[in-house]
């Protein structure tokens, strides 16, 4: 397993870690312009900072994590910034997946793959390959990824299977469209039981409208590239004190 590399004052209960955990990892670029640095030195600093967080998911046993990692609307930022993101993944994958799989954490990606360049497809296809093997916890990045066009994309599915005679409209029903949803590959982890972002920004940005329905939402004033393991327990924390009660009344 993974293990901590510094003792942590953060008092949790191991029964209830959440078991799918998303993340908006926000604040890289603003991390680098307070320290007069190009924006991409805080993307480089956040890919670090991924897998220090991806270590403490997996050995305080989380199984599964998504992190927002390029959305559909990032194709708008500077040529430059886009072009460095977009080879983050072969520098990522490239030192880490030995990790990974020494670990038992499988890689997934859900997004528009098809689109994003070929030599991080190549990237993203190798990392799934070496790790498919793996059961333990699931690494699931948001690459080319936005939640409204995830939902279209899903009915567009839905009404070509009632098209075709598969599906008859009365069927169709929240199990139907949560089971043409990018996230359905996780199975029974589809819906992050915990949803953070971090730089102190409270939005979702278009990440995971629909499965967020019942999640825990924690905004972490604290900056990407200087988020950290205790950070991540702290969220943890909060999320253990509330109590869920999914649209029901609290128990007496």
């Amino acid at each position: 397993m993974f293990k901590f590399k510094k003792k942590t004052t953060t008092e949790l209960d191991y029964n209830n870690i959440p078991k799918h955990i998303a993340i908006i990892m926000d604040g890289n670029g603003r991390w680098a312009q307070q320290r007069h640095l190009p924006r991409i030195a805080g993307h480089k600093k956040g890919m670090n900072v991924v897998k220090d967080i991806t270590k403490a998911a997996s050995d305080l046993g989380v199984k599964a994590l998504t992190l927002y990692a390029f959305s559909t609307e990032n194709w708008k930022r500077p040529d430059q910034e886009v072009n460095y993101l977009m080879d983050l993944p072969e520098k990522f994958f490239s030192t880490f997946v030995p990790d990974l799989v020494k670990n038992n954490v499988r890689v997934n990606v859900m997004g528009y793959v098809d689109q994003l360049p070929k030599s991080t497809q190549k990237a993203i296809n190798d990392a799934i390959e070496d790790t498919k093997e793996c059961d333990g916890m699931i690494l699931n990045f948001a690459l080319n990824y936005g939640s409204q066009d995830e939902i279209v994309t899903a009915v567009q599915k839905i009404a070509q299977k009632v098209s075709d005679g598969s599906l008859n409209v009365d069927d169709i029903n929240k199990d139907v469209v949560s089971d043409n949803l990018m996230t359905s590959s996780l199975g029974e982890f589809a819906n992050p039981d915990l949803l953070i972002r971090t730089s102190g920004e409270e939005r979702l940005s278009n990440f995971l409208l629909w499965q967020v329905a019942y999640s825990e939402f924690v905004f972490d004033d604290t900056k990407w590239p200087d988020y950290t393991k205790e950070d991540l327990m702290n969220c943890i924390a909060k999320f253990q004190g509330r109590h869920r009660r999914f649209g029901g009344l609290k128990n007496k």
